[in-house]
């Protein structure tokens, strides 16, 4: 083959690694981002700007381990040495069956596996090619992945269980569990930065050519995570202790000088208004939000674009009033919400983590077969097992992500927010933290586990720590299990379909 034939699968393979990209942002939005919203730690916008930035560092800087096991270890690519055009056609209709299976899925509400999508889709070529022989079945492949569902959720939901249970042992159930949770909280922050650190400076930056030794990766984001702990603990928790137990008027920025600003003014109780109270000088009540969201809306070229920008991030996502939800609610432990206060930041800091774990393994999905098309066009040749990935398709894709999350996120936002279980910030921070450990981990080993069971695996062990089983919507747990388990034979048949009506197509003599 020569060098940049069939340039239409390139650039037909830019367009639905982007939209196989958006689709993994979109879907998997909830993954990462779901009980911090959840439980009120952020709101939808603020979980989408963090992600934004989070999401891309991730896919950016740890996304080319995953990418290679995508990429190598489902279908012996071996097999197409006589004719990697064929292998091109391949990677391009896996992105086409994914691509459209998983925006569908999001479309309905289905918070499906994106690691799924892609693997079925896959294996789907390699039957359609040359026969079941193609895929790799054994535990070096298809098996270790297949292994890996399984184990990914109760391993999330054990670490996660046993999170919340120290947590609910050493601090919410405590006599005075406020000040145990100011020691607390610096606690967590030095095992969140630590285990981050550690990763990202062993998977290491595409393009270097030196790897730091894992044992010095992980003193340095020891030495990292005690870091900041020691300044959580004397500007965040200071701030925590003056705003919450003293009733200061401390805004945000005042964390940063906590220790020598000088007493603030008290927070001024408002009086609960009657009907009376709310009626203006002009007799009439004031505007509510749904009298608002019925005024005209702004029909300048300008309001048009900022409506359609926001539109996936104006919504409401946590189902507190679903009356369907509320004895699955009542049954879980409520604690002092003084205490479940303080765990708001390090929530949004283990969100962080998660959407950054998130980012480096599920960008594989869309960058292994996009770089292998834009390998064999460039060079016309197999790739070798080692090839490198381009850092502009690990880019590429990690915006795709980023917009994807934006703008169609919310359905699975949505889908997620307090169905599974009822989440505030203490219950959310262990799920989150728990996930981040395990996809991480998974990301380290390049083993392409899929975020979505992780965190549903970590909400349903933290369900369960409240001693009731009914305390787990098993309902929406079941549908999450039966959208992962049709995902794989769905997208095989798609993409194995259209590559069969590609290649064996007749053709002109």
């Amino acid at each position: 083959m020569n060098p940049h034939m069939y340039t239409q699968f390139f650039v037909l393979g830019l367009i639905f690694a982007f939209g196989d990209a958006y689709g993994i942002g979109a879907n998997d939005v909830a993954n990462s981002f779901a009980t911090s919203v959840s439980s009120g730690a952020l709101t939808l916008g603020q979980a989408c700007c963090i992600a934004i930035v989070t999401e891309f560092c991730g896919a950016f800087f740890l996304g080319s381990k995953t990418s290679d096991t995508i990429r190598n270890k489902i279908i012996s690519v071996n097999l197409f040495k006589g004719n990697p055009a064929l292998l091109m056609l391949g990677m391009f209709t896996a992105l086409v069956s994914s691509s459209l299976f998983v925006i569908f899925a999001t479309s309905r509400g289905w918070p499906v596996s994106t690691t799924h999508s892609i693997t079925g889709a896959i294996i789907g070529v390699g039957i359609a090619a040359f026969g079941p022989n193609t895929v790799v079945w054994g535990w070096s492949g298809v098996a270790k992945i297949i292994a890996s569902w399984f184990l990914s959720p109760v391993v999330s939901g054990v670490v996660a269980s046993a999170l919340f249970l120290l947590t609910r042992f050493f601090v919410l159930e405590a006599k005075d569990s406020f000040k145990r949770g100011l020691y607390a909280v610096p606690f967590f922050f030095f095992l969140t930065i630590w285990i981050d650190v550690a990763f990202i400076l062993n998977n290491g930056i595409p393009g270097a050519k030196k790897k730091i030794p894992f044992t010095k990766t992980l003193w340095i984001g020891a030495i990292a995570g005690a870091g900041a702990a020691l300044l959580s603990f004397v500007f965040y928790s200071t701030w925590l202790r003056r705003r919450i137990i003293g009733k200061e008027d401390l805004k945000w920025y005042h964390v940063f000088v906590a220790p020598i600003l000088p007493k603030q003014p008290l927070v001024v109780e408002r009086p609960i208004e009657t009907s009376s109270d709310k009626v203006s000088s002009e007799g009439h009540l004031p505007l509510t939000s749904s009298d608002v969201d019925v005024q005209p809306a702004d029909q300048s070229m300008f309001g048009k674009a900022k409506n359609f920008l926001m539109k996936g991030i104006n919504k409401d996502v946590r189902n507190l009033n679903n009356p369907k939800l509320a004895d699955i609610h009542a049954r879980a432990k409520k604690f002092d919400d003084n205490t479940e206060s303080l765990f708001q930041f390090v929530q949004v800091l283990s969100a962080c983590a998660a959407s950054f774990a998130h980012g480096s393994n599920d960008v594989a999905n869309a960058v292994g077969p996009l770089t292998t098309i834009y390998q064999v066009w460039d060079s016309g040749a197999i790739p070798g097992a080692k090839a490198s990935v381009t850092p502009w398709i690990l880019a590429y894709c990690a915006v795709a992500i980023d917009i994807g999350l934006i703008t169609y996120g919310y359905h699975i936002m949505r889908s997620l927010g307090n169905n599974i279980t009822w989440t505030t910030p203490s219950r959310g921070f262990c799920a989150e933290l728990g996930t981040s450990l395990t996809v991480v981990t998974a990301s380290k080993i390049g083993l392409p586990v899929s975020t979505t069971q992780c965190i549903t695996g970590a909400m349903v062990g933290v369900g369960l720590c409240n001693g009731d089983f009914r305390a787990v919507n098993w309902k929406m747990f079941g549908t999450c299990f039966l959208s992962w388990i049709i995902t794989v034979p769905c997208t095989a048949v798609v993409s194995g379909l259209i590559f069969a009506f590609i290649a064996y197509a007749p053709k002109m003599i």
